[in-house]
């Protein structure tokens, strides 16, 4: 799709009621599903994280979604596919401002060049006792992204057609924190398999584009 006519769509999307949690458990499977129902009962003082969905013009002015490969850490979230963004810290004053920061820290796009078109819904990560608010952002600048070496593995640049491609919705068969050999629900993008918390919000995204687009 034209990135300019995805903008002018996409700015639909704040009048809408957020899918919230439904639209996260299709990308989950049961046993996560009932994990995530008992910690709503319980206090577990999460920290917090803030990342960035952002959406940018490729060379031929067709929109793409940035993703992030991780590199290979001790740490649940190590080697895995997420978002730009990361760690609340004291001096932010709120998590879109943590969710800026660490974009710019992570894949070199300055704050003020994005435009948040709106917050999602908060989801909670168990393995690493996080809850993350995703912002979707637009990036029209078509400055060359600056992976920070330490933190990114790879830039994984996702066509918008293909991850509105219903047929790049899968399952695999996945060792997790939670599971061994366990069927999980995935993206398949680019090449890598794309689950968990940040399968979760995608679904999120993907139902509130398909009302708009």
């Amino acid at each position: 799709m034209n990135y300019n006519d995805f903008a002018l769509q996409v700015a639909k999307i704040k009048k809408l009621p957020l899918p919230g949690t439904p639209s996260h458990y299709k990308m989950a499977p049961e046993i996560r599903i009932q994990e995530l129902k008992a910690m709503k009962r319980k206090n577990t003082n999460p920290k917090k994280a803030g990342v960035v969905a952002l959406f940018y013009p490729d060379e031929r002015q067709l929109t793409n979604l940035l993703l992030i490969l991780r590199n290979t850490y001790p740490g649940v979230h190590s080697n895995q596919i997420g978002f730009p963004g990361g760690r609340a810290e004291q001096k932010d004053k709120d998590l879109l401002e943590t969710a800026l920061r660490e974009t710019h820290e992570e894949v070199g796009v300055k704050p003020g060049d994005i435009q948040i078109i709106r917050s999602l819904s908060e989801i909670y990560i168990p393995p690493s006792n996080f809850e993350v608010r995703p912002y979707i952002g637009l990036y029209d600048k078509r400055q060359p992204f600056v992976k920070q070496e330490d933190e990114v593995e790879e830039l994984v640049e996702v066509p918008l057609i293909d991850f509105m491609d219903d047929s790049k919705m899968t399952t695999q068969i996945l060792t997790t924190s939670y599971a061994n050999n366990i069927e999980v629900p995935a993206f398949k993008l680019m090449g890598y398999t794309v689950w968990g918390a940040t399968a979760m919000m995608l679904s999120e995204i993907k139902e509130l584009f398909k009302q708009v687009l």
